[in-house]
């Protein structure tokens, strides 16, 4: 397993400018990472942008390890679902071009008067109608658990088995299992022999009352706060022995969101991922 990092964890730097695609594919270089997860949100000017990630890569030697959309196909209007479906498309050439073979998805958010039959049922039909150009282009999409229709690890393997492509697999996000009442380690051993990305995410529950600037509400009410790799309530030893145990060797991502600092708590995270992982290698 090698570990990346996720440009989201510096969202704020970012959405104010302090940082743009090819600063952090040089910032993670500089971090020791072994991988940079990039994201189209961030892009201001993407083909200056592009060219200037192209030129990040070759002086670091270090690969994308993904490139993340932000797709919603839970659209009652079919216009605006097959724009969600060409956005996938987008995505997988701009995948190609980075050079990456991943590309991370999401099923789509709940809405109001929307079953959860029509939605899991919108959500698999744009994926299966776009799964050929993915398996064409060589790239894999990777569908984070998130959110009430694709949240909770049987969720997930059923969009995933209902498609039936081997282009649609699973990118297990820690953190995200616990706001759906799913214990993270058994949700790991359940998906990862779909699993083509790990997100390693560590979320700390909240004593009732708590003020939090940046609290996630799981859908009994918890509170959490995004932390440090290790020091929240996700059991990471557990997880990446459960990956281990099933083979799985590919990326492990750090996505920090923390309330702290992002740049020392991205760090921080990566270096307790390392020892982490080290430690359950022996």
């Amino acid at each position: 397993m090698r570990i990346a990092v996720s440009m989201w964890s510096l969202v704020t730097e970012a959405k104010r400018g302090g940082i743009d695609a090819p600063d952090f594919v040089r910032y993670a270089a500089g971090i020791g990472a072994q991988g940079a997860e990039l994201l189209d949100v961030f892009w201001t000017d993407q083909e200056r942008e592009f060219e200037e990630v192209e030129s990040a890569v070759r002086e670091t030697g270090l690969p994308v390890s993904a490139y993340a959309i932000g797709n919603d196909l839970v659209q009652t209007d079919a216009v605006d679902r097959a724009d969600q479906v060409q956005s996938i498309r987008d995505g997988i050439d701009m995948a190609r071009r980075l050079g990456t073979p991943r590309l991370r998805i999401f099923s789509g958010s709940e809405k109001d008067g929307v079953t959860a039959e029509d939605g899991v049922g919108w959500i698999v039909e744009g994926l299966r109608s776009v799964a050929p150009y993915a398996e064409e282009q060589g790239v894999t999409l990777v569908l984070e658990n998130h959110g009430l229709f694709a949240g909770r690890a049987d969720q997930v393997r059923r969009i995933i088995e209902s498609v039936g492509s081997p282009a649609l697999r699973a990118n297990l996000d820690t953190g995200n299992f616990l706001l759906v009442n799913q214990d993270p380690v058994e949700a790991v051993r359940e998906l990862a022999p779909l699993a083509a990305y790990v997100h390693l995410k560590d979320f700390r529950r909240l004593p009732p009352g708590a003020e939090s600037a940046e609290a996630y509400t799981g859908i009994d009410g918890t509170r959490y706060e995004g932390t440090v790799i290790g020091e929240g309530d996700v059991d990471l030893p557990g997880v990446l022995s459960a990956l281990e145990a099933a083979g799985y060797d590919g990326w492990l991502s750090i996505e920090y969101e923390g309330t702290g600092e992002p740049r020392a708590g991205l760090e921080g995270s990566l270096r307790n991922t390392e020892t982490l992982l080290g430690a359950v290698r022996g």
